[in-house]
């Protein structure tokens, strides 16, 4: 590989971000097709390639939209509902500690601040949550799952695969953004996929055209020095 190569592939890794608006433009299926192609080269536990994807466009995403979002509407009017959405895996911890707490409030406030959101505002807040379940309006929604007799282990070889999709996307001029929100409401995500019982849901990934005139997607998240989080060892 040659260093413009290099280049390529490390532009694709860093300029890659979750974008949170996208463009009314349909995806070509050749595409998808061709990104899913190359990034099945993840690597898997004993080569086991334990992901499986549902491409979602359409009617049926429009469906899927609105079964959901009319779910979390309302969980905002009956929170007691919540116990009929947990989610079959804890993606956050019980209880968060330094410094993982506070990068997680930068990153919302972050966010929030450029949307004019001030805290306490639990209007705009929900508003804001409920476009995670329109997938930002993008026209494709990427749903991954594992099979549940798989360990820890299935999860890890399906994130790598996820990743390689973002950054194949971006090399082609899409935009992505990973959904772990959608996993609370599996039930539904699952029966809408006609997805066996013997599957769950690990990821969701809104795929499309960033609209870049949105100020939303000015929102690039920071990232702490790799001295801050690398021990290199050598006697």
């Amino acid at each position: 590989m040659n260093l413009q190569q290099v280049r390529h592939v490390d532009e694709a890794m860093t300029s890659r971000h979750s974008v949170r608006a996208f463009l009314n433009k349909a995806v070509d299926p050749q595409i998808i097709k061709d990104i899913l192609t190359v990034t099945s080269r993840a690597p898997s536990g004993t080569n086991t390639q334990p992901w499986k994807v549902y491409v979602v466009t359409g009617k049926k995403r429009d469906e899927m939209v609105e079964r959901v979002y009319k779910a979390q509407v309302e969980l905002f009017t009956k929170p007691e509902l919540a116990s009929q959405y947990q989610e079959t895996f804890a993606y956050y911890p019980e209880t968060w500690i330094s410094p993982f707490i506070e990068r997680r409030r930068e990153n919302g406030w972050g966010l929030y601040s450029l949307l004019n959101i001030q805290k306490g505002d639990k209007e705009k807040m929900a508003r804001q949550q409920l476009r995670n379940f329109q997938l930002f309006d993008a026209p494709v929604g990427l749903y991954f799952t594992v099979n549940k007799v798989m360990g820890i282990g299935a999860k890890m070889d399906i994130s790598m695969m996820i990743q390689n999709v973002m950054v194949a996307a971006k090399a082609r001029g899409l935009d992505t953004c990973p959904q772990a929100a959608w996993n609370h409401f599996h039930s539904i995500v699952l029966d809408v996929l006609n997805a066996p019982e013997n599957e769950e849901l690990v990821c969701t990934v809104a795929l499309g055209y960033a609209d870049t005139d949105d100020i939303i997607n000015t929102f690039i998240t920071p990232r702490i020095a790799v001295e801050e989080f690398s021990v290199f060892l050598d006697e």
